[in-house]
């Protein structure tokens, strides 16, 4: 049997396969924090870095269809595995020392999951279509850099470029308490689902032993920590009024032209 046979019809290639992919969407997750933090600088910022990831063409649409294809096997095969866990368990419920065993990450996990899921297609919806608030969509009112945007030092996005207003449809969306609270609660369970997941995917791919795993836990819990905090940061100062708006994004004049 080869390789990619023995990853996707057994239960040990079936974990490798959700802690690979988990390790790229983590990736992923920190790496997509770390540029909307940009929006506590200037406009000049987060949008040059929009437009700078356009300009990759052909490499965004592998990345992204490499991170879709990463999301569908992560699922499929944490699907697979708990179908088979229900059925080797049988009609016989966890002993309750195992749940009280349990973290309260481990135990949520699967559910964790499927509301993050369920974020990821919401984010898609109101930051990448603009279906969810096509009102404020980065499109439509464009902005013009004041400063070249550069990227290891050389320049990537030329001052004067009129690109898409990307840090008014951020402020804009997250000024909405419904949108920002549903907003910290999906990433507080997608922080507890990486506690978990993390420190799992160490121990499926044989990285974590038994003289450093407690050492393993606190820096995973840290990081988790962080990446919650971070996100939390960005609805939270806009909802509650601790970030204003930078003027050269002009959020709340162009919301006073369109009514």
């Amino acid at each position: 049997m080869s390789l990619f046979a023995n990853l996707f019809c057994s239960s040990i290639g079936r974990k490798i396969l959700m802690a690979l992919t988990g390790l790229i969407l983590v990736g992923f997750a920190f790496g997509h924090l770390v540029g909307n933090l940009q929006i506590f600088s200037h406009p000049d910022k987060i949008n040059g870095y929009a437009v700078f990831l356009h300009q990759t063409g052909p490499l965004l649409w592998v990345a992204r269809i490499g991170l879709l294809a990463a999301v569908g096997i992560h699922i499929w095969a944490a699907t697979m595995l708990t179908l088979e866990n229900k059925r080797a368990r049988g009609p016989e419920a966890y002993a309750v020392k195992t749940w009280i065993r349990a973290t309260m990450a481990s135990r949520y996990i699967r559910w964790t999951g499927y509301v993050v899921l369920a974020f990821i297609i919401y984010h898609l919806a109101h930051f990448t279509l603009g279906s969810t608030h096509p009102e404020d969509f980065k499109d439509q009112y464009p902005y013009v850099l004041t400063h070249d945007y550069t990227v290891l030092g050389f320049k990537a996005v030329a001052a004067g470029s009129e690109v898409p207003n990307v840090y008014l449809m951020v402020y804009r969306g997250f000024e909405s308490a419904p949108v920002a609270i549903f907003y910290m609660i999906a990433v507080g369970l997608l922080s507890l689902h990486l506690l978990h997941g993390v420190d799992s995917l160490f121990q499926t791919l044989g990285l974590r032993s038994a003289t450093w795993s407690n050492c393993l836990r606190r820096v995973v819990a840290l990081l988790c920590i962080a990446y919650f905090l971070g996100n939390l940061a960005i609805p939270g100062a806009i909802l509650t009024g601790v970030l204003q708006p930078h003027p050269a994004a002009q959020v709340h004049q162009t919301a006073n032209v369109q009514n």
